[in-house]
């Protein structure tokens, strides 16, 4: 068997802007239903419909049923992986208005790559953590025994992280900073716990996060991070 890949049945399901803007809806890792993806992709129910089953078939997209609704999410964080890179190749999309261009502004301050921190925020904190020594090495971000505790006592679930059946970390290079952010299963748990203690709030519409007054004031404090986006609101 050869080992080339054959790239083109991945290239034919991400050939349609609506089938971007519904790749782009679930990049956070979310579970969506068709009705949503929909409005968000700008395509009636039906078209929407068809779109969703050409991106299953590809196997980027799982459809979950529940009851009378079919929820939507990306098949798994690897295919969150390979989105986020091909977005370094990719030319960002038209952005006409106020709303649009704010919210262009927020993927790009902070947001979730699947599961994981990305962005601004993201690659600020890999950074970071790299300089302070809790990562051992800027492309791997391979955890250390510092790190462990920091994390720690951050209150990351990291013994959890370790014993997860993905890799605990790996550097997953950010489409808008270009430089990588701190995927695995210890990412995630990073971003679990900014959300828990309300250091990042997802925001009301699309993939933006807003970094709150009391996270703007932990990463200044105690990183040196001075994030350029106003903090959201305060928990």
């Amino acid at each position: 068997m050869s080992r080339d890949r054959d790239f083109t049945s991945v290239g034919r399901a991400l050939a349609a802007p609506a089938r971007s803007a519904i790749l782009n809806l679930l990049m956070e890792g979310t579970s969506r239903p068709a009705g949503e993806l929909a409005q968000g992709a700008g395509v009636s129910a039906s078209t929407a419909s068809d779109h969703l089953a050409v991106l299953v078939a590809a196997g980027l997209v799982t459809c979950d049923s529940r009851g009378r609704r079919r929820y939507y999410s990306l098949m798994g964080p690897q295919v969150a992986t390979a989105l986020e890179a091909l977005g370094i190749l990719a030319g960002p999309t038209p952005v006409s208005g106020y709303r649009k261009s704010r919210q262009t502004q927020l993927l790009a301050a902070a947001r979730f790559c699947y599961d994981h921190l990305a962005g601004q925020l993201g690659t600020a904190l890999a950074d970071a953590w790299t300089h302070q020594g809790w990562l051992a090495d800027s492309e791997s971000l391979s955890l250390t025994a510092a790190g462990a505790d920091g994390l720690r006592e951050l209150g990351v679930d990291v013994d959890g992280a370790i014993d997860a059946r993905r890799p605990t970390t790996r550097g997953c290079l950010d489409w808008t900073e270009r430089r990588p952010h701190l995927a695995g299963s210890l990412g995630a748990a990073v971003g679990r716990r900014f959300l828990d203690a309300g250091w990042v709030v997802r925001h009301r519409t699309g993939r933006g996060l807003n970094v709150t007054e009391s996270g703007h004031s932990l990463v200044r404090e105690v990183w040196g991070i001075d994030l350029t986006e106003p903090a959201g609101p305060a928990r």
